[in-house]
This record gives structure tokens, C-alpha cells and sequence, in this order.
């Protein structure tokens, strides 16, 4: 279903790519799902690639988009590999040939044989931004998963959860409570990755083109919610002539059917892949490359993120946005995110706006667009909570991780 890399499928086996350095030295494994999980590996990747130079370090993930985007963000010291898949003879192969010393699984990355064999290794495992959704909490509980699930996680050095709720899901599934301690979301430590020398030109291009435009940006649209976009778009034009939208799809699959929603809607529109100008009739912008959206959230004052306007839908990391100092808007449907939502909420209520659809979308973009001190509210206090929220986030989760996965490495005799 082109979701495979073409030549490095036999990873999935365990079959590696590359050599692995220093045969018989330690060596960290990370391991993420996607993108989003992937992002918020990094900081942690970066950290310990400076306080250990000269370490290996590892990083996998599964899907071939956050291959696309994460392999050009790591320093030259990490090698990348398709994550193995979760059956005992690829992950005796992989875990026989890197030999890791400790393994950093990233959100909700439980795998029974992945973990089972890590432990018969004596191998410790932590995992970072712990969650359970409650789909997978009620899948568990059963009779049949309760004691499968309680023994690997009995396995488990450190489980780092990304809230209260989410702490009391691996405590109901017999999580030992010795093992879980707070320090923080990593998804608010994204928004810190530098932004390296080829974005700022990049942004300063677009700026060029979008030549002090009236801008908002809706970003990780998914398949429906482009009808709700366009549909405000519309309305909105009538008032702001000269108004332009960024769009941005969550995946590039769904290029097609936007293009044919604006089509239908009689709009003009550019491609980002076909590297077109912008021009003065240019209505909307579709972003329909990978990796670009830390950047463009730098070239837009509003963004709404999307995969929340629709029940069906569970939200995305809005730090980003915050980060980038956007006015930050997003939907209904923000599933985990929710306690993002909160904390941002504690420190300023203005950090973010949760709508309640359509309507309401429509209102407070006029609001933002019309009222410039507005606007600059939202913007301040969003950026401000990120701040605040990203505060040694990385330095507490890697704190954590030496004092119970690595310690317990070293009274082993695994790691030096």
C-alpha cells in the first residue's frame, strides 16, 4: 500500500542496514511509532547524545513518514532503523545484533515479546510519555489480558506518565507504583529542536511571498475536516479580500481529495511541491511535503490545529504552535491532548482556544483578524505557557532514566 520503504523492508525483520559501531559498548535504543512520537524522542536524543559523546545511540521508528522527516533531524552519531517487528525471531535478530544496554520506548510502545526478551536479557526498558487510551485500558483489563499485560509491565524499569489519569490506567493494569514518576510532557520540549539554517531561509522566503498578507494556517487536517476549513475560508474572504490560508494535511494521501474540495469551491490555490509562487490571487497555500510544520507555524500569527473538528478524531500537538508564538485554535475532539489543554489553561487561559465547531471557528478568526491587540494576547500567552511548560522537561525525564534505568544497568555491571 506504499507505507513500506522500498529497499529497507528486511529491518522489520531484525536484518540491519548498517554496522553497528564499537562491537561490545553500550548502546541506548529509542524507539517511537510515528511522527508525532518521534518529534518528541528527539530532544531526548539530543540530550543524551551531548552529556555522552562518543555513545550509540539508536532510533527506530515504524512509519515511512516519520522516516521521511526524522533521518535529516539527527546528529551524524545516531543511526536509524526501521523498528522490528513485535514476533520472536525479529526481535531476537535485532536485539542480537545491536546488543542494547537500554531501551527508551516512547507513548504507548508496549510489546510483549519486546519486552519480555529485554528482560530475560536483563535489559532495562523505561517508557517516556507514558499513555493508555481507554480503548487499550478496557482491551487489557480483560481476564485473558489483565495477566499478560501486569507481567510485562512488572518488567518495566521506569514508566513516565504523561498525567495523573494516564498514571492510574498503569496503576488499574498492576503497574508497580515504585516505577511511575512525573516529569513533564515531552511533546512541549518539540517546539525547543532548533530550527537549523535551511529553515530560516525557507521562512524568510515565504515571507517574501506572502508580502504582509492577512494569514492563518490550519494544520493536520484530516480527511472531512477540509470541507469545515474551506467553508470559513469562504466567509471569511468576504471580509479580508486579500486573506490567505496555509493548509496543511496530516497525510500527503489526502492531497487528492483536497485538491478536488478546492476545485469545487472555485478556489485558487498552489501546491508547495511544485515550488510555485504565491501569487496576489493565490487564496490558499497547500502544504503538501513532509517535516515543514515547526517552520510554517513561524510564518502564520493564527493557527488552528486540526484532527479535532470531527467526533471521530482525537487532536494534535498544539505546542508547536505555542511555541512558534501563533494565537493557537483547536476543535472539540482533542482526546489525550486534553490535559495539555488544562495545563495551558492553568497558566493562561488565553493560551489556547478550544471551539465548539464551525460557527465558533469562524467567529473568533474574524475577532483575531479584525482586532490586532486580540491577537497579540493570544499570541503572548500561548508562547508564554509553552515556556513555562517546557522548563527542564528533557533534564527531568533524563534525571529519571539515570536513576532507574541506567543505576540498575550499572549494578549489573551493563553499562560503564
Amino acid at each position: 500500500r506504499g507505507l513500506e520503504h522500498q529497499s529497507r523492508w528486511p529491518e522489520r525483520l531484525g536484518r540491519p542496514s548498517v554496522a553497528r559501531p564499537r562491537p561490545g559498548s553500550p548502546l541506548v535504543w529509542f524507539h517511537a511509532v510515528s511522527l508525532g512520537e518521534g518529534m518528541a524522542a528527539l530532544p531526548v536524543v539530543f540530550h543524551c547524545a551531548r552529556l555522552h559523546p562518543g555513545l550509540p545511540i539508536l532510533l527506530t521508528t515504524t512509519t515511512l513518514s516519520a522516516f521521511k522527516v526524522i533521518k535529516d533531524l539527527l546528529p551524524d552519531v545516531v543511526i536509524y532503523q526501521f523498528a522490528p517487528l513485535d514476533c520472536p525471531d525479529a526481535i531476537e535478530s535485532f536485539i542480537g545484533y545491536w546488543k542494547p544496554s537500554l531501551i527508551l520506548l516512547m507513548e504507548s510502545e508496549l510489546w510483549p515479546n519486546l519486552i519480555m526478551s529485554a528482560a530475560e536479557k536483563g535489559i532495562a526498558v523505561a517508557l517516556l510519555n507514558a499513555r493508555m487510551s481507554l480503548k487499550s485500558l478496557n482491551r487489557w483489563s480483560v481476564p485473558l489480558g489483565l495477566p499478560l499485560v501486569s507481567l510485562m509491565l512488572s518488567k518495566l524499569s521506569l514508566v513516565i506518565p504523561l498525567s495523573t489519569i494516564q498514571a492510574v490506567r498503569f496503576q488499574l493494569l498492576h503497574t508497580p507504583p515504585n516505577k511511575i514518576h512525573f516529569a513533564g510532557d515531552l511533546k512541549y520540549a518539540v517546539g525547543d529542536v532548533e530550527v537549523r539554517e535551511k529553515e530560516l531561509n525557507t521562512i524568510k522566503d515565504l515571507q517574501r511571498q506572502f508580502n504582509d498578507r492577512p494569514i492563518w494556517m490550519a494544520a493536520s487536517v484530516h480527511r472531512g475536516e477540509e470541507e469545515v476549513i474551506l467553508r470559513v475560508h469562504g466567509e471569511l474572504i468576504k471580509a479580508y479580500p486579500s486573506l490567505l490560508l496555509i493548509l496543511v494535511p496530516r497525510h500527503p494521501q489526502d492531497i487528492k481529495n483536497v485538491s478536488l474540495a478546492l476545485k469545487k469551491h472555485k478556489v485558487n490555490f498552489v501546491l508547495r511541491s511544485t515550488m510555485e509562487l504565491v501569487s496576489i490571487n493565490t487564496r490558499v497555500y497547500v502544504v503538501d511535503t513532509l517535516g515543514e510544520l515547526r517552520m510554517l507555524y513561524r510564518v502564520t500569527p493564527i493557527a488552528v490545529v486540526g484532527g479535532s473538528f470531527l467526533p471521530s478524531l482525537s487532536g494534535h500537538n498544539f505546542s508547536e504552535a505555542a511555541a512558534a508564538g501563533c494565537a493557537v485554535l483547536t476543535g472539540p475532539h482533542v482526546g489525550h491532548f486534553y490535559h495539555m489543554l488544562v495545563e495551558m489553561w492553568q497558566i493562561n487561559p488565553l493560551a489556547v482556544k478550544q471551539l465548539t465547531g464551525e460557527a465558533e471557528l469562524l467567529e473568533v478568526l474574524k475577532e483575531l483578524l479584525g482586532d490586532s491587540k486580540a491577537l497579540e494576547a493570544r499570541q503572548g500567552a500561548a508562547k508564554d505557557a509553552f515556556s513555562i511548560m517546557s522548563h527542564g522537561v528533557v533534564n527531568r525525564v533524563w534525571n529519571l532514566v539515570s536513576r532507574f534505568a541506567i543505576d540498575s544497568q550499572q549494578k549489573r555491571g551493563i553499562v560503564d
